[in-house]
This record gives structure tokens, C-alpha cells and sequence, in this order.
């Protein structure tokens, strides 16, 4: 390509790249920089709307991406800081008349009028001249949405535009409540963690019961998997972080005798569904893999049952509640969950007929469908009762934070959200990561990114409502990738996962639109932000008061692991994470045994082993001169896990997680990345050292538990809460299972 003659030695396509937020080049794992292809930034350009089709193309691509904001009369949307000095521009023709107003978007009738400052600028676009204006936002503007419109009256034909305004939090007060006090919660994989009344899988009803065990325990909250929306019927991803939808949750996780409903089932239909609960409750007791399918589509009946019942005249008020709040987003998901039962996967109606919400055979089976469309937006409310249920368990139990939820990076190709949000992403491409010392080909995560610019032309409401359907009902929330909202690594389709390129997002707007939910929810907001991420990101995300995330065994200090004491602050602090095994399982070296049987190693087993084990002895050698591992404890797992667990509570981190399978011993781990297939990822249910099951019951009679909870507890300063008045434990375990070794 030809120099556009802007930047010394740049071609006109890496200047039009430049202009988009496309990075040209990035830095290897190796440190050194790497340049981005031509054909693959002219993919990149092409999904962010570009043509580039030829040299002449691309310069007149340049053209129009320089005149746009003199096209338009108002920029996409605004998202200032409370208290900060801020303008807006207005593109008008010049010397036109031109009323500026702002208002809350929820009370026009206090419309505000703008003024003009004296200056403007102009430019000659198509042969009319433009002037642009600069108007000042109100500095007393509090917290929330707006609605900012300019009108010129007297241009032929009228001229008007409205625009989204947000008014975010300079810092979020909701982590500045944080101070003073470290807290501590149990991490865990909720499908994973069963009580004897689950269905195969862990459900809202255990995490109550889970929030519950550890509020007296003395912990403050309890990090979970993503509850995100899967595929409507079986089968279902089991990764809760390829998800359908973001914006809705899994019917899996619905306890199915807690729907008030079921008190009314007829005789006949309430066998139907006892008989079910047997067979999956029996499944409880394999400690080998859990069969969510299975689970769910026992589960999916006995829902078809309840749907039947007659609500009462107040159930019925609830549901229309909740349906008239869900708008047309909850009715566009119902309707491509009815279509995905009706469908499948790969019908051809996807490309045609049903290839929007708008397609002729979508709009058609609006009403077709209508009974089962109804029935997956009233699943919908029944997810957010027991969620709620949820969080009240972890307030009534002392927990001040209470249910932490993880935010998955994106969705399905094939989901709900990629379907219904669509004019908001882009397509011909998908999010993963660049090449690494361990995925020396990249990673293909196989989800579409949001498209910048169109994201920004919706006022950002797609990634507002779905942050506020996740926080309805949390005490935080945890943001994988959260430098995803800076920047994504974009694959062309066709391309191998390492030849892709950044793509830089407004993180200001991202972050700000973050910030403003979460404040006004009383959210906590974690990021994880592991791996290489640009040291003005971490500042950026300090500054605003989103805490970050330290891991045990990625903080060195070169060849040596960085003294806990040196730990940020603002951060969640844990030993492991649930892409490695726990503790135990770490200690023994099962992930080496179980990489070397999948083919996974880079180098021979011995060297893979003696690294390890280097660490080990690394790690091990600082807790000892911290006079943190008892003598006579090397033999001692259990000492020794217990003795990380003090040695990373020296850390002043805000947040410190327990891993649950740390608690009770579990070895195996979790998932495998590299594998799909291949190992049962995100299938394996909670047991112990030994591989037995371990149920919810028992969490508080295990002594394992019990003596690395007031490790913690003597640790971090905290301690375990008295619980209510004792009542006598049911002895309903005993229809599923004879006693635990037996």
C-alpha cells in the first residue's frame, strides 16, 4: 500500500487502522514487537465497517472517517464523571438555530436548557459549511442516565438527534466501604457443589445453603461460577464461560421443589416429578462426573408440569412485573429460546427466515410460539426469585457482600446474545488471545466481540442492561478479562487464533458504564486482570476502584515469590484459580500426570516435573522462614495448604478467596485448557482427597474445613458468627444414600 503521507512510513491502510483503535503491531510473549499483517488488519477493517477492497478504497475509507463527526449533528453518546467539567459537541449548519436540552431519561418534564460557549469551529463538508458548538453538561448532574437532544428548528426539513448521557462515579465508593476490614469468602463452582437434595447438579437452593454454612463460618461472600444462559434443551455447553447469553441465567440452577407452584402440582404430575427427583438425587452420590443433561432435561419436564398450575392472583402480579421490567430483550430471548427448541442448531432458517429477531419467520412465530415463549420468560422469573432468595440467605447469615457473580468474556457464536445483539457486534470475527509461552498457537475463543462504534451508537444499553440483570441480585461481581474492555484480540474468520490484532475499545466508557451500574446497585466490581495487561490499564482500573487479582503462584519477584506483604490492596487475593488443580492435587503434581497423558507437555515429563517441584520447594522455603509451617508438617498435606493460606493472608488484599476444594481436600482438577473432550471439564463434581462425594451437609462436620476456616479467620483477624436458634438437621439424605464409606 502507499504512504498516505500522515505518519512517516505507515501505509494508508495501518493510518486507516490507527483511525479505527486497530493496533498495527502488539508485543510478542517473547518481548519483541510484532508487526500486524496487511491481510489481516484489512479483515479486521472490513468487520469494523471499512472498505478497503482497493488502495483507492482505502483512502477514501480515510476521507470519510475523517469527516464523520461533521456529518452527524451529535457525537454517539456521552459518558462523563460526576463533578468534572465536561462538553458536548453540536454539529450544525452553520449559523443555524440550535436548542440544546438535557434530562433524566426517566423525567423529561426536567428537561434542562444548554448553553453555548462563544467559540465554535467550522469545516466545509459536501460543499456546506459546519459549524461546531461546544456545550457545557450542568457540573451538579448526579449519578445516572440522561438524555441529551439538539434540534435545529428553522433547517429545511427540521434537524434533531438524541443521545444516551452517563454520569458515572469518579471512584466507586462501594470499594472505599471496603477499607478497614479484610474479608474472606469461599470460591466454588456451583454446578459442582451438591447437597442431598440436588438434582445432579448444584443449584440456587445449595448456594443459598452455601452462603448460609459460610456466613457463620465467618466469611463475607462466595465467589461463583457464571450463571449465564446455556442453550435452551439439552444438550448444553458445560463451560460456563461459553455461554448463550450473558444478559440471562441457566434454568439448570432452578431447585425445582423451591417454585411455590409445586405445592399444587395434581397427583399424578407430582409423581411424575418425585420419581425424577429420585433418579437425580441418586446421581448425587457419583463422584466421577455430573450428567448436566440428564439434570436438565429431568429438569425441563417437571417445569413443563409446574408451568400448568394456576398462580395465585399475587404470583400472577409478580410474574407481569417482572415481564413488563424485561421489555423487549426478555421477549427476543424467550422467542430465540423457542426457536432453538423448534430448530436446533443448524437449521438453514438461521441464515434466512430466523436470521434476526425481525426475519419473516421470527416475526411469524411471535405468535406461534407464543405458549413456549411464555414459558421460557416465566423460567426467567423464576431464576430471579431464587436468586433473591439467595442473597437474602447471605445477608440474614452476616455477609456483607454476599453473592459474587463471574462475568464470562463473551458468548456463543450461535447464542441468544449474538442473535438478538447483533447490530451491536461485529461479525466475520472472533475474541481470543494472541500467542503465548503455553498456547504457542493462540487461542480461539469462538465469541464476536462488541462492536465499538455500534455499541457506542446504542447509548451502551446492551452492556448496561446486562449488567444490571447480573447485579438485581449480587453482592459483586467478578470481570473475567477484564482488560477486555480496553481491548480484544480480533480473529478473522479462516485465520489461525496467532494472526489476529488488537482492537481498542473506549475504556472509559466501558469502565465508567461499569462503574455507574455497580454504584448504583451497591456492587463490588473485581477484575481479573492476570497475564499481560498495559500497566495504565491496572492504573486506570485502581483509580476508578475496581479491584484487581493476585494469584499465589503467578506473584514472583524474578526467580523468588513476591512477599505477600507486597500485594496490592485494592485486590482479591487466592491461592489458586480454577484453570489449575487444588492445592492438594497441585502439591502431588496431578496436573503434569494428567497434561502428560493428554499429549499437553512442552518438555519431557522429568523436566516438567523438576520445575515443579522447584517451585514447590521455592514457595515452601519462604513459608518456612515465616515461621508459618509447624515442624514435622512436611509429610503433613493438610499443614501445608493451611500454611499457604496464612502465608498469603499476610497480603493487605481488600479480598481473600478460599477455594472450596482446598477445604475438603479435592485433588482434580477443574478444567484442563487445551482440551475439550478430552477430560471432563467443568463436569467434576465436590469430593475429598479420597474421591469421595461431599455433600453441602457436611461441610460444617468435616474437621478439614473446620481447621483451615479459623486458619483464615486467625489469620485475616476475622472470626465465625454465632449462628440463629439450632434446629434439629433433617434426615432427608438418608432416601438417596446409606452413610458416606459405606
Amino acid at each position: 500500500m502507499a504512504d498516505s503521507g500522515s505518519h512517516s512510513g505507515e501505509t494508508s491502510l495501518q493510518t486507516l487502522a490507527s483511525r479505527y483503535g486497530v493496533a498495527t503491531e502488539y508485543q510478542g510473549f517473547d518481548g519483541q514487537p510484532k508487526t500486524v499483517p496487511d491481510d489481516t488488519l484489512g479483515k479486521v477493517l472490513t468487520a469494523l465497517g471499512a472498505d478497503v477492497s482497493s488502495e483507492a478504497a482505502v483512502r477514501e475509507s480515510l476521507r470519510a472517517r475523517d469527516e464523520a463527526p461533521w456529518r452527524r449533528m451529535l457525537p454517539p453518546s456521552v459518558v462523563a464523571e460526576v463533578g468534572t467539567y465536561t462538553t458536548v459537541d453540536v454539529t450544525v449548519p452553520a449559523g443555524a438555530e440550535t436548542h440544546v436540552r438535557l434530562w433524566p431519561e426517566d423525567r423529561p418534564e426536567a428537561a434542562r436548557d444548554l448553553d453555548a460557549a462563544a467559540s465554535s469551529d467550522t469545516r466545509t463538508v459536501d460543499g456546506t459549511e459546519r459549524e461546531r458548538r461546544r456545550y457545557e453538561l450542568p457540573e451538579d448532574l448526579e449519578l445516572g442516565w440522561y438524555r441529551l437532544e439538539a434540534v435545529c428548528p428553522k433547517v429545511k426539513e427540521g434537524q434533531a438527534e438524541t443521545i444516551y448521557v452517563a454520569v458515572t462515579p469518579q471512584r466507586l465508593n462501594t470499594t472505599d466501604k471496603l477499607r478497614g476490614q479484610r474479608r474472606w469468602g469461599y470460591m466454588a463452582q456451583l454446578y459442582s457443589v451438591m447437597s442431598s437434595r440436588s438434582w445432579g447438579v448444584g443449584d440456587l437452593s445449595d448456594l443459598a445453603s452455601l452462603a448460609a454454612i459460610s456466613g457463620t463460618q465467618g466469611a463475607d461472600y462466595v465467589l461463583i461460577n457464571p450463571l449465564h444462559a446455556a442453550e435452551p434443551v439439552p444438550p448444553i455447553e458445560p463451560s460456563p464461560y461459553l455461554p448463550s447469553s450473558r444478559r440471562f441465567f441457566n434454568p439448570l440452577y432452578l431447585r425445582i421443589t423451591d417454585v411455590a407452584e409445586f405445592a399444587y402440582l395434581r397427583p399424578n404430575d407430582r409423581e411424575v416429578v418425585e420419581h425424577l427427583a429420585a433418579v437425580q438425587r441418586k446421581t448425587v452420590l457419583d463422584p466421577s462426573s455430573i450428567g448436566r443433561d440428564a439434570a436438565y432435561e429431568a429438569k425441563l419436564k417437571s417445569l413443563d408440569l409446574l408451568f400448568t398450575v394456576r398462580r395465585s392472583p399475587y404470583r400472577q402480579q409478580q410474574l407481569e412485573s417482572f415481564v413488563a421490567r424485561g421489555g423487549q430483550a426478555l421477549q427476543d430471548f424467550g422467542l430465540w429460546c423457542a426457536l432453538r427448541e423448534e430448530l436446533g442448531e443448524e437449521s438453514p432458517e438461521w441464515d434466512d427466515g430466523a436470521a434476526s429477531p425481525e426475519a419473516p419467520y421470527a416475526r411469524e412465530a411471535r405468535t406461534r410460539l407464543e405458549k413456549r415463549i411464555n414459558f421460557y420468560v416465566w423460567l426467567q422469573w423464576l431464576l430471579d426469585e431464587q436468586l433473591e432468595a439467595a442473597q437474602r440467605a447471605a445477608h440474614r447469615a452476616g455477609m456483607d457482600i454476599g453473592v459474587v457473580h463471574d462475568l464470562a468474556v463473551g458468548v456463543s457464536k450461535n447464542g441468544a446474545d449474538a442473535w438478538t445483539l447483533q447490530d451491536t457486534m461485529a461479525g466475520g470475527v472472533s475474541v481470543g488471545a494472541p500467542a503465548d509461552m503455553y498456547n504457542q498457537l493462540g487461542q480461539d475463543w469462538s465469541q464476536p466481540p462488541w462492536h465499538p462504534e455500534r455499541l457506542a451508537e446504542a447509548g451502551y444499553q446492551p452492556w448496561r442492561d446486562m449488567l444490571r440483570n447480573i447485579f438485581r441480585h449480587a453482592g459483586g461481581i467478578r470481570i473475567d478479562h477484564v482488560v477486555g474492555l480496553f481491548r480484544l484480540w480480533w480473529i478473522p474468520d479462516g485465520n489461525q487464533a496467532s494472526e489476529g490484532a488488537y482492537v481498542y475499545y473506549d475504556h472509559e466508557a466501558m469502565v465508567g458504564v461499569l462503574a455507574l451500574e455497580a454504584e448504583l446497585a451497591d456492587v463490588v466490581v473485581i477484575g481479573e486482570d492476570l497475564g499481560t495487561v498495559e500497566a495504565s490499564a491496572r492504573q486506570y482500573l485502581e483509580q476508578k476502584g475496581v479491584l484487581g487479582t493476585s494469584i499465589l503462584w503467578f506473584e514472583m519477584a524474578e526467580d523468588e515469590p513476591l512477599d505477600p506483604s507486597e500485594y496490592r490492596e485494592l485486590c482479591m487475593a487466592s491461592v489458586n484459580t480454577h484453570d489449575l488443580p487444588p492445592t492438594a492435587g497441585y502439591l502431588e503434581g496431578v496436573q503434569l500426570e494428567l497434561r502428560e497423558d493428554l499429549g499437553l507437555l512442552a518438555r519431557s515429563p522429568e523436566e516438567e516435573r523438576k520445575e515443579a517441584q522447584q517451585q514447590l520447594d521455592t514457595f515452601f522455603t519462604a513459608v518456612e522462614a515465616a515461621g508459618l509451617l509447624p515442624e514435622g508438617a512436611d509429610s503433613s498435606e493438610e499443614a501445608k495448604i493451611e500454611a499457604l493460606y496464612r502465608y498469603l493472608g499476610r497480603a493487605p488484599s481488600m479480598l481473600f478467596n478460599v477455594s472450596l476444594v482446598d477445604a475438603v481436600g479435592e485433588k482434580r482438577i477443574q478444567n484442563q485448557p487445551g482440551t475439550s473432550d478430552e477430560y471432563p471439564n467443568w463436569r467434576v463434581p465436590l469430593a475429598d482427597g479420597n474421591g469421595m462425594y461431599v455433600l453441602l451437609e457436611e461441610l460444617n462436620r468435616m474437621d478439614r474445613v473446620r481447621s483451615l476456616v479459623k486458619a483464615v479467620n486467625e489469620t485475616l483477624g476475622t472470626s465465625s458468627r454465632e449462628p440463629g436458634v439450632s434446629v434439629p438437621e433433617p434426615l432427608e439424605h438418608r432416601d438417596i444414600a446409606e452413610p458416606r464409606g459405606k
